[in-house]
Order: C-alpha cells, then sequence, then structure tokens
C-alpha cells in the first residue's frame, strides 16, 4: 500500500524507533494483520490549508489499518460528514483510503502518529511525536486556524505553536489565539465513547467547524476590503 502525504517532508519514517511501546504494537500489528498500513499515519489533505484539524492518534482499525487518518472507524464517519456539511470535500467518503475523497481548505494531522494502546499515549509518546507535528505545522503556511479534538491534541498544539498551557485551558468550544496569531479552537474528540455517553453530539462537533469558518472569514475580510 503506497499513500502520497501532501507534506512528505514532515513525515515520520515507516519504522519510526522514537516510542518503543509504538513500536512494539506495530510489530505486532503487522504479524497478525500483514494486509494493513501498521506505520505512522501520514497528513491527509490540502496542502495549502487554511484549517488544520488534529487529532489523537489512529484507531488500530481505523487509520492503523487504512493508512489514511480518521479512515475506517466511527471517528472519521463523524469527521468527514461534519467537512462535508461546510463544503470541505469532494467525492464521497467510503471508509477507504482508495474512495477518492478529497479535502480541500483543511488538512487533517494527529498528535502521535502511531497507534497506542488503548488508544492512550503517553506523555512521553506524545511528546516524542511533537517533533513531526512541528515540522508539519511549518509545511503549511496558510494554516491559520487549528482545530485540536481532545486535550492530548490541545496540548500538543498549542506547544507547537508557541503557546502557554496554563493559559490555554482545554474546554469544548474554547479558542485560544498563540504568539504567532494563529488560533487553537477546542472541541472533544468525535470518538465513539464520547458520542456514545453524550460528552459530544452532532450539534456540538458542527459548532466548532461553524466557529472555525467564522473565525477564517473575519481573518480574510482585511485582505477583501484591501482590494
Amino acid at each position: 500500500m503506497t499513500l502520497q502525504s501532501p507534506i512528505p517532508h514532515a513525515e515520520a519514517p515507516l519504522d519510526c524507533p522514537l516510542c518503543p511501546r509504538l513500536a512494539a504494537l506495530r510489530e505486532t500489528c503487522r504479524a497478525e494483520h500483514p494486509d494493513w498500513w501498521n506505520a505512522p499515519v501520514p497528513a491527509f489533505g490540502d496542502p495549502d490549508a487554511r484549517l488544520v484539524v488534529v487529532g489523537l492518534a489512529p484507531g488500530k482499525e481505523g487509520a492503523n489499518r487504512t493508512g489514511r487518518a480518521f479512515t475506517g472507524d466511527f471517528a472519521g464517519d463523524l469527521l468527514f460528514s461534519t467537512l462535508g456539511k461546510f463544503g470541505l470535500t469532494n467525492g464521497t467518503y467510503e471508509r477507504r483510503a482508495d474512495d477518492k475523497l478529497e479535502l480541500r481548505g483543511v488538512i487533517i494531522l494527529n498528535a502521535v502518529k502511531c497507534l497506542p494502546p488503548q488508544n492512550k499515549p503517553l506523555p512521553q509518546e506524545a511528546h516524542n511525536c511533537r517533533l513531526f507535528l512541528k515540522s508539519a505545522v511549518a509545511a503549511l503556511p496558510n494554516a491559520q486556524i487549528f482545530i485540536a479534538l481532545g486535550e492530548i491534541a490541545h496540548q500538543s498544539v498549542v506547544k507547537v505553536l508557541g503557546g502557554k498551557l496554563p493559559k490555554a485551558r482545554f474546554a469544548h468550544l474554547a479558542e485560544h489565539r498563540v504568539p504567532s496569531g494563529k488560533i487553537v479552537l477546542d472541541s472533544y474528540h468525535c470518538s465513539k465513547r464520547n458520542m456514545m455517553t453524550g460528552r459530544l453530539t452532532e450539534e456540538m462537533f458542527s459548532a466548532v467547524f461553524e466557529r472555525a469558518a467564522e473565525l477564517l472569514e473575519m481573518d480574510a475580510a482585511p485582505d477583501q476590503r484591501s482590494r
């Protein structure tokens, strides 16, 4: 399976050794499911994006299987349907990496690029992977709004963008402007657990993207007025 990242120079190597626990799980998955992706999952979307969605990490039977961020599991169903609702997709999402779906104006990254046990990366693993997130952000010259899905993604994004966590506390729909002028917009993760428990609803999730669209429109307004 070959998947082309829109920012290939910012990606982790397929056999990244930085996190021994994640590397060991990767090898176990390769033995059990040799036809799966089983490697760090690359970015997916538009390299000219102004909106960046940052998830937690690949799901075992989602991105770890398919090799494309949020593709193949419950979280992807909600994320891609929401992106479509806001005109950020071309094509139809079919839970496959070869479904020809394209993103426009948005790109998806993960705070941790490899599958963690029980979907729970350790703090050191999130720290190790931050260098790839930093490289990805540097490769996105137009990125302005960052939607962080969950607290771990929030922490990594704020740190990569130069913000201070004590001043930027995670909360659903919270907004944080970092020194560079970029904005971090928080959301509960669109996981099956959060949806089933009612912590997150489709309306709550849509509200995050609606606010992101408003912020992007406000950011573009000065340029439009000057023309």
